[in-house]
């Protein structure tokens, strides 16, 4: 099968899972070495100009060490463009490992090639990626109670499920991912249908 062209840089965390990207994607991809980021001003830079050159695509281990990498290059990054994309939640042990992760999650390397290049069609980070010129708003995240409201935590949970994303994420984080995928109607509509027992 044909890899999808990415204009973008994409930032991962180790070799295994810039292997297994390279059979899905074409793209400059940049690892981390994991918590190696902190120290590694190399790495550091190199994340920077791509940044601010064509746009990075962060997609580290949906697990805490991940989360912490990912807020790690954010705040390393003081302009630029910068697409979050989260791989699921699936739960097992790489081949190559003895043991599970710690939270026994698996990382991007475990992940089937089809999961991965379904992920990046359904975030429509392509060549052909649209600018999203209607995008969702801290407002409408108020308005649809996933934000400000005393059950927000448990919406955000429920439409971060229905999205595929890790249900731990803020709304924030949310926001940002859904304005990738969806244009604002498409997210509205997205969250009314998935909550529409409790709006």
């Amino acid at each position: 099968m044909e890899k999808i062209r990415i204009p973008y840089a994409v930032v991962v965390e180790g070799k295994y899972d810039k292997i297994k990207l390279s059979s899905v994607i074409d793209a400059v991809i940049i690892v981390t070495n994991g918590f190696g980021i902190y120290k590694n001003k190399e790495t550091a830079e190199l994340i920077r100009y791509y940044a601010e050159k064509t746009g990075i695509v962060i997609l580290t281990d949906s697990d805490t060490s991940g989360f912490r990498i990912r807020g790690h290059i954010k705040s390393i990054v003081p302009k630029g463009m910068i697409i979050n994309l989260y791989s699921p939640e699936i739960f097992g042990k790489e081949k190559r490992k003895v043991q599970p992760s710690k939270e026994g999650k698996l990382g991007v390397e475990g992940i089937s090639t089809e999961k991965l290049r379904e992920l990046f069609e359904k975030a429509g980070i392509t060549s052909e990626m649209r600018e999203n010129a209607d995008p969702a708003t801290i407002g409408d995240m108020y308005e649809l109670k996933l934000s400000g409201s005393k059950n927000s935590n448990a919406y955000r949970k429920q439409v971060l499920k229905a999205m595929g994303l890790p249900e731990s994420l803020t709304a924030k984080a949310l926001l940002e991912a859904a304005n990738v995928r969806f244009s604002r109607d498409e997210f509205i509509s997205l969250v009314k249908q998935t909550l529409k027992d409790n709006l």
